[in-house]
């Protein structure tokens, strides 16, 4: 009859196709969707550190292929007459102080060469030896004095001595800070048998503490080893900050 004729039709096609919906719509849900938030962001993580890795090593190649040819090479037979820092150490996040007591970031330091040297705010003889041997070392560059910059580091809170005043006075004065001896010594060494006081730090614009000289050092020594480095990273360092 055509009412029956009509509704069975109706009703195969109605119980073939709900089956398929369902399966489609399963399949959906339960299908690659839900790992690929996960595997996606464990990609983009590997990706970022492959890439930091690399800038960092772009960043550093300078500064490790200069030291290398001057100091581990030593072209023309020359030795170095200060001792390497290798690896070099990275300035710390030290609580530095202007006189006036200002904190001082240290990443401020960076962008020029830092001649350093630690001491109390009483100044005695070799102290002032020092402050006198950081100026002429300084002057003595020529040109290229205006790569270096002077750093006393304070290792106390008392008044400053007449002759870190002077000091503090000159055509080109020394930046003084005040820093805990104990933080300053977690960064900056002595040679075997010597106190903090004995030397001067030679530390790069990127703040990588990288030589040491002798205690009482020959300034013309001195000045050879530092016009080598200063020739060797000229290429990537340039005068002021």
């Amino acid at each position: 009859m055509p009412g029956s004729n009509s509704s069975a039709p109706g009703a195969s096609v109605s119980t073939q196709s709900a089956p398929e919906a369902l399966s489609l719509t399963v399949h959906g849900v339960a299908g690659p969707d839900l790992a690929d938030p996960v595997t996606n962001a464990n990609n983009r993580t590997r990706l970022g550190r492959v890439k930091m890795l690399l800038v960092l090593l772009v960043c550093a190649a300078p500064v490790i292929a200069s030291y290398f040819t001057y100091f581990v090479i030593r072209p023309e037979g020359r030795t170095n007459y200060g001792t390497l820092i290798l690896p070099t150490r990275s300035l710390p996040e030290l609580k530095l102080r202007a006189l006036d007591g200002t904190p001082v970031a240290p990443r401020s330091l960076h962008g020029q060469w830092l001649l350093v040297v630690v001491g109390p705010s009483a100044c005695d003889a070799a102290c002032e030896q020092r402050l006198f041997m950081q100026r002429q070392l300084r002057e003595m560059m020529g040109r290229e004095r205006d790569r270096l910059d002077k750093v006393w580091l304070i290792t106390d809170d008392g008044p400053l001595s007449p002759a870190l005043r002077e000091a503090l006075g000159g055509k080109v004065p020394v930046t003084a800070l005040r820093a805990d001896r104990a933080a300053v010594a977690s960064w900056l060494a002595p040679a075997e048998g010597q106190a903090l006081e004995d030397h001067l730090y030679v530390v790069d614009p990127m703040g990588e503490w990288m030589m040491r000289t002798p205690p009482r050092p020959e300034p013309a020594r001195v000045k050879r080893d530092l016009d080598r480095v200063l020739r060797a990273s000229a290429f990537w360092d340039q005068p002021g900050r």
